[in-house]
């Protein structure tokens, strides 16, 4: 297991701009229960990098599922 020490923490603001989204729409997705995991540390709400990257792949994959069935519908 890898330890948080050698993990990349990032703030929601860091978070924000690699996902490229404002820092609101992270707050509001933590608060559904939506978006990359996130964990409170004291009083800060951090982020792993690889967890937002992660994530960010899962997006674009469902997307990718999602087209091929659109192309797929369309074809038939």
């Amino acid at each position: 297991m890898t330890t948080i020490a050698t993990r990349t923490l990032l703030t929601v603001a860091e978070a924000a701009e690699l996902m490229r989204v404002p820092v609101n729409t992270l707050y509001a997705f933590r608060h559904q229960g939506k978006g990359p995991l996130s964990a409170k540390v004291g009083r800060r709400v951090v982020y792993r990098e690889a967890d937002v990257l992660a994530w960010l792949d899962a997006q674009f994959a469902a997307e990718e599922a999602a087209r091929a069935r659109r192309d797929g519908e369309v074809s038939r």
